[in-house]
C-alpha cells in the first residue's frame, strides 16, 4: 500500500490540457494582480513601476498607507510583523477611504480586495487617511 504512496502526486490526476489550463489561470491573475497594484502606486501619486521591484514595493506601500516607509522594517520581526501587515492593511483601507470591513477583506481575500481597490473608484486621501 505505501508503494502506491510513492507515486502519488496532484500533476498525475491532471492531463496536459487541464495543467495548461491551470497554468494560463494562474498568469492572467497573477497579471491582474501586476496591473492592480500598479494603479494603487499610481493612484497615491507613486510610479506605477514602484509596484515591480521587490522590497522597494513594499517600502512604498508602507510609505502610502503609514507616511513611513521605513517601517517596512518590523516586517522581519516575527509576530510583530503579523501585528504591523493587520495595521498597515487598515491604514491602507484608511489610506483610499476605505473602512473596517475593508480591511477585513483585505486581510482574508488579500487578492479580491486588491483588485477591487486598483480598478475600484477610490481616491487616494492621504497616509492613514489624513489629507495630504
Amino acid at each position: 500500500m505505501l508503494d502506491n504512496l510513492d507515486n502519488y502526486n496532484a500533476a498525475s490526476l491532471m492531463n496536459e490540457e487541464q495543467m495548461s489550463s491551470v497554468s494560463i489561470g494562474t498568469l492572467i491573475v497573477v497579471v491582474l494582480l501586476i496591473i492592480a497594484m500598479w494603479k494603487i502606486f499610481s493612484k497615491a501619486g507613486q510610479g506605477g513601476w514602484k509596484s515591480l521591484i521587490p522590497i522597494y514595493n513594499v517600502y512604498t506601500l508602507c510609505k502610502i498607507a503609514d507616511g513611513n516607509g521605513w517601517k517596512f522594517l518590523l516586517l522581519l520581526i516575527p509576530i510583530v510583523n503579523i501585528i504591523y501587515m493587520i495595521m498597515l492593511y487598515y491604514r491602507l483601507s484608511k489610506s483610499f477611504g476605505k473602512g473596517f470591513l475593508f480591511t477585513l477583506g483585505l486581510i482574508f481575500l488579500p487578492n479580491i480586495f486588491t483588485l477591487i481597490l486598483g480598478f475600484g473608484g477610490s481616491q487616494y486621501i492621504g497616509p492613514r487617511g489624513l489629507s495630504k
